[in-house]
């Protein structure tokens, strides 16, 4: 009995050492992305970086209804902003076009097209299905090489790590228009997605689709056909 006691006692505490080193380790990565990445996040007026090639604004939800929701619509207020004023001459919008029944990116360009923006202008990246995603196919299908990413705070310290573990210049701009539902959830699980993508910026992996490339500096028509992703 005494034994199966011991036994009992030391798994425990195995267990509690692991969950210890789990609990630092996280803390751990996210500090170091916070601390390295906070200040090339920069004030709407203030976004400014040389010979940018274009704005990455990263998708979010989709109603059923087809119309952005309330975090993808900030998202591209602020890219659309950015490009009125002269921050890039492209925007690329990534996200998640992998269903007929939910396409995140004709949305987003119909917003930035029926707020005056040429439709030329206008790239649309149907695979950007994860943060990574969104930035290692901006590097390789669209030959981006400096970049302005627009997406809320809470995401922007991810995203530009990934973006300098992938060797690109980046800066990012926040999107936090309005208070949003449920934000503590998402920043809860922003802590795990950190960690996960610490990993991953490490490893590299192929994307899901990698496809044909497309060069940022000419006209984004080429995009409005799926299929160019084979």
């Amino acid at each position: 009995m005494k034994t199966t006691h011991r036994k009992l006692t030391k798994t425990l505490k195995i267990i509690g050492i692991l969950m210890l080193t789990a609990v630092a380790a996280a803390a751990g990565i996210n500090c170091a992305m916070l601390l390295k990445t906070r200040d090339r996040i920069l004030e709407e007026n203030k976004a400014k970086l040389r010979d940018a090639d274009c704005i990455l604004v990263l998708g979010a939800g989709v109603r059923d209804d087809g119309s952005p929701s309330h975090m993808l619509t900030d998202r591209l207020i602020v890219g659309i902003r950015l490009y009125e004023n002269g921050a890039a001459p492209k925007l690329l919008m990534s996200g998640d076009h992998g269903r007929e029944d939910y396409d995140e990116v004709n949305t987003m360009k119909a917003y930035a097209v029926s707020s005056g923006i040429p439709g030329e202008d206008v790239f649309m990246d149907h695979a950007g299905f994860s943060t990574y995603e969104s930035l290692i196919r901006a590097r390789d299908v669209f030959g981006v090489k400096r970049v302005i990413i627009v997406t809320q705070e809470y995401h922007l310290y991810r995203a530009l790590w990934l973006a300098e573990e992938l060797g690109m210049e980046a800066v990012g701009v926040s999107a936090d228009l309005r208070t949003y539902i449920s934000q503590s959830v998402r920043e809860t699980r922003e802590v795990l997605a950190r960690c996960k993508d610490f990993v991953i910026g490490m490893i590299q992996p192929d994307p899901t689709y990698r496809g044909s490339f497309i060069d940022i500096h000419g006209d984004g028509g080429v995009t409005d056909d799926r299929r160019v992703y084979g």
